[in-house]
């Protein structure tokens, strides 16, 4: 096997966590990817993979090497990429980080879509709130709330996503219904951190035409939208999200919105990639998909942000 069979073997066997899988992927003996894997780890001089009955995973420095081995096989590609036919039907692996309710409630129920256009690419999703290093951990590009802070990155922005400040009804009947922002400091909410942010969300609303932010107390915060969601129904606080993902609850009655004359900033979605040189096929039709997907569904901007 020679160098560069060797570095896609390498990576294969840390994306899908298993040599025999691997080789399987590959069309080769799982002897031969084990062999080649041991010359690798002699030629480098240094332990790639940490091997158990159960599972296998990169070292400290495997890691690293992986990352490296990465952009070498998606330089190659991105090479390959640029004769018309390679790039009107992209193909490989793509690697997407979609936070949760943007995957299952927007991404997801259209992803068939994506296939039947690019049935080529294999995609790759991760789904969690963690920050993720685009460039160690071999991501190709994510799907993001908020204002993007990673000036590494390139952004493009899909969506404005409308907000809601909202309540359950017992909630409401035992606490009082706040008229205005200032009532806030008599209620509690469900506070929301996350990886990115260990100290909890304000809540944000337009107040004279400026963006005004309140801290509002509380006995629980979460870091899911999940959990959020089932915290607010059971009555514990208020919450501030995109309105969608509460549309069914607030036409049903089982949340209720505040301060609906008191509007709250929209949320931004953006999409982010690294900067090539190059941009890999694969990754410009997601981005071109997924801007089209969230147009759809929240109307379209006016150009993107970068």
């Amino acid at each position: 096997m020679d160098r560069l069979d060797a570095l896609q073997l390498f990576v294969r066997i840390v994306e899908l966590g298993s040599f025999t899988q691997a080789a399987a992927a590959l069309g080769i003996p799982r002897a031969t990817a084990t062999h080649s894997i041991k010359e690798l780890e002699a030629r480098v001089r240094v332990r790639l993979l940490e091997r158990t009955t159960r599972q296998v995973r990169t070292t400290v420095d495997g890691q690293t090497f992986y990352a490296r081995c990465r952009q070498v096989l998606d330089d190659l590609e991105d090479a390959e990429s640029s004769l018309a036919h390679a790039a009107a039907n992209p193909r490989g692996r793509l690697r997407l980080d979609i936070h949760g309710e943007a995957a299952t409630q927007i991404v997801l129920p259209r992803i068939g879509e994506f296939h039947r256009q690019y049935p080529n690419i294999e995609l790759a999703l991760g789904s969690g709130d963690r920050l993720v290093d685009l460039v160690r951990e071999g991501v190709d590009c994510v799907v993001r709330a908020g204002e993007p802070k990673d000036s590494s990155l390139v952004t493009r922005r899909l969506a404005l996503l409308p907000q809601v400040t909202c309540a359950s009804p017992a909630y409401l009947a035992e606490r009082g219904t706040p008229l205005s922002p200032a009532d806030l400091a008599q209620h509690l909410a469900v506070n929301f951190f996350s990886a990115s942010r260990p100290d909890v969300f304000p809540f944000v609303f337009l107040v004279d035409g400026e963006a005004r932010e309140y801290m509002l107390k509380d006995w629980i915060s979460v870091n899911s939208a999940n959990t959020y969601l089932a915290a607010v129904e059971q009555g514990c606080g208020i919450i501030q999200l995109p309105r969608y993902h509460v549309e069914a609850q607030l036409r049903a009655g089982t949340l209720v919105e505040i301060l609906p004359d008191t509007p709250c900033p929209p949320m931004i979605y953006s999409v982010l990639y690294p900067h090539h040189r190059q941009l890999s096929p694969r990754v410009r039709v997601f981005v071109d998909w997924v801007t089209r997907v969230y147009a759809e569904r929240f109307g379209a901007l006016e150009g993107y942000a970068a």
